[in-house]
């Protein structure tokens, strides 16, 4: 069983930073693929980035490319998102999630394990 846990939410103005971490618990890290998700209210949740087990790949949504960055320190069971230049419409809760594997995803259904979320509100 894997635990994860978000934190690193919260509300900003428009145009400002913030750095959600996730960090998981029970088995060997590294061997997992890291993927961080968002759902608005009233909306799917939707990808936003992926990292593959040794850091080696990512891939990142359109909406939030060159504006987001993933990483992830296997050493202390981490990865953490950048968001930059934040914009109202990133408003929703965050999600990471996690499954066993060599090759990334993007699906929301391919991954195991989900963390609880943590609410990103950006202001206009």
């Amino acid at each position: 069983q894997v635990q994860l846990v978000e934190s690193g939410g919260g509300l900003v103005q428009a145009g400002g930073s913030l750095r959600l971490s996730c960090a998981a618990s029970g088995r060997t890290f590294s061997n997992y693929v890291m993927g961080w998700f968002r759902q608005a209210p009233g909306k799917d949740r939707e990808f936003v980035a992926v990292i593959s087990w040794s850091g080696g790949r990512t891939i990142y949504a359109d909406s939030v490319k060159g504006r987001f960055t993933i990483s992830r320190d296997n050493a202390k069971n981490t990865v953490d998102l950048q968001m930059n230049s934040l914009k109202p419409e990133d408003t929703a809760v965050y999600y990471c999630a996690t499954r066993r594997s060599a090759v990334v995803n993007t699906a929301p259904e391919w991954y195991d394990y989900w963390g609880q979320g943590t609410q990103v509100t950006v202001s206009s």
